[in-house]
């Protein structure tokens, strides 16, 4: 049955790949996608990932929020005809095409930027349950838990952090190198289902809690990622310092780059832009949901304080080498996210590409890093990872720790 629908769904997508001169392609602004609350799947190669999503209506269109926990990821670019509905997640370079049906919506989850990327999806009208509440919860997964995250390369660590209102069920996984953003699901009986999709990434995690109080766990993500998790209830748990992952090469001092921006001019740290003034480098993608978040904090705050002599500089790392799609992601980032600093082009996400840049570093391990210079462009801090709205507590204490350090640099002469 999988089999024949994706089938289906490819020929959907086909349809619409290659139709581009078609009516059925130009928005009819009386054909209509009902308001309110669906139910959304999107299929791997081995389980359904669920959604939650609703449409509403936004200066004479139609808008669509992805629903994970207190989030609400706003998507405008939504075409409905009479028999289909085109959704495009233009920042992450990812679409939805889909056919109406009495039932709802069937058709296809494409990643335009990867090879052979569809996946098929569907969605009902009027449903807001995201899994199936067979039993009330009988555990509390409230708290903070030490996670191990187990593949056959070994063992990594997380955080988990969950909030439990009866059955309901929120929270994420803090790593090293960032967050799994907002989840939210539910708990039956001793299980726990939690799910997200934010338009580029999408996660599924279910666990159960033995009889000495350790989850079990399976995690899927997009296509066909699996893997086995295991969780010990542990308030005293840390991740390590995320000043203490990245650190400069022996023999550099300075942090002295030159890249192009999106319309193809050269901008240097050199520039009488940056001269004098403490510069916060964030080394980013925008592919990348972490990377996202921490656009949308940097942004408001530069909006802020850019008066008081700082400068941002954003480093891409894109997922294609062509110069053209790199500018394009670039613009439509900064776009829609509202970022009114300097953001250059400076190689892909190979690790080769990204040591090529940045010589400097020991390493890029996470999208995002951010490197803080002073006013004589020395390293002062190097942090790794973001943790992201999606964490509470660890999210303050970013905020907190990063206005402290910033109002010192500034006050330095």
């Amino acid at each position: 049955m999988v089999r024949s629908f994706l089938i289906s769904a490819i020929s959907i997508y086909i349809f619409f790949a290659c139709g581009t001169s078609s009516e059925s392609d130009k928005n009819n602004p009386e054909a209509k996608l009902q308001k309110g609350k669906w139910r959304g799947s999107i299929a791997s190669e081995t389980k359904e990932i669920p959604f939650i999503f609703e449409v509403k209506s936004k200066n004479d269109s139609i808008q669509i929020n992805l629903i994970n926990g207190k989030e609400r990821f706003e998507i405008d670019d939504v075409i409905v005809t009479d028999d289909s509905v085109h959704i495009s997640v233009a920042i992450f370079d990812a679409a939805i095409h889909a056919r109406k049906t009495d039932s709802g919506l069937d058709g296809v989850y494409v990643k335009n930027y990867a090879v052979d990327y569809r996946l098929p999806f569907s969605a009902i009208y009027n449903d807001s349950t995201r899994f199936t509440l067979s039993e009330p919860a009988v555990v509390d997964y409230s708290g903070k838990w030490e996670v191990d995250f187990i593949d056959d390369d070994g063992t990594d660590k997380a955080m988990g952090l969950f909030q439990q209102t009866g059955s309901y069920l929120t929270g994420t996984f803090a790593t090293p190198t960032g967050d799994y953003r907002f989840l939210e699901g539910i708990v039956t009986g001793d299980t726990m289902k939690m799910s997200s999709f934010d338009g580029t990434h999408l996660y599924l995690f279910e666990g159960i809690i033995d009889t000495s109080g350790k989850i079990y766990g399976s995690f899927w993500s997009g296509k066909q990622f699996f893997q086995k998790w295991t969780a010990l209830r542990n308030e005293a748990f840390e991740l390590p310092d995320p000043a203490s992952l990245t650190f400069l090469n022996p023999g550099y001092e300075d942090f002295d780059i030159s890249f192009p921006n999106a319309d193809g001019s050269m901008v240097s740290i050199q520039d009488e832009q940056f001269r004098d003034k403490p510069v916060i480098i964030q080394i980013m993608g925008s592919w990348c949901p972490n990377c996202m978040d921490e656009s949308r904090f940097l942004a408001s705050w530069y909006d802020m304080n850019k008066d008081r002599g700082v400068e941002v500089l954003g480093l891409a790392f894109e997922r294609k080498p062509e110069p053209e799609y790199a500018a394009e992601r670039v613009k439509t980032m900064k776009a829609k996210l509202g970022i009114n600093y300097e953001v250059l082009i400076a190689g892909t996400t190979a690790p080769e590409s990204r040591g090529e840049a940045l010589p400097m570093l020991n390493k890029v391990m996470s999208f995002p890093t951010t490197i803080f210079l002073d006013r004589n462009h020395k390293v002062r801090k190097i942090h790794t990872g973001f943790s992201g709205p999606g964490t509470g507590d660890l999210y303050d204490k970013f905020v907190e720790d990063f206005t402290i350090f910033m109002n010192k640099l500034l006050s330095e002469r």
